[in-house]
């Protein structure tokens, strides 16, 4: 699913943080946002900035998340710098 239709971090929030708390049973809070740069030709992610609203996120969480889920990828980093 992707969420290019959001102007802000809150739009996809309010969006799916119901939805995970009826289907999962588990409390949502957005704790940071940022952006991602994926480059399926090249395999590689690039995660960046942070959200207005919402702050910075923990990128190397977000990174280690994403080498578990593309381990074939060549490059997958972070940076706190952008917006």
């Amino acid at each position: 699913m992707w969420y290019t239709w959001a102007d802000f971090h809150a739009n996809i929030y309010e969006k799916v943080a119901p939805a995970i708390e009826k289907t999962a049973g588990m409390d949502c809070e957005c704790v940071g946002g940022g952006r991602i740069k994926h480059s399926l030709d090249e395999k590689t992610i690039k995660v960046y900035g942070y959200s207005q609203g919402y702050g910075l996120a923990d990128h190397a969480l977000t990174v280690e998340i994403l080498k578990k889920k593309y381990p074939d990828y060549e490059s997958i980093t972070f940076s706190n710098d952008g917006y």
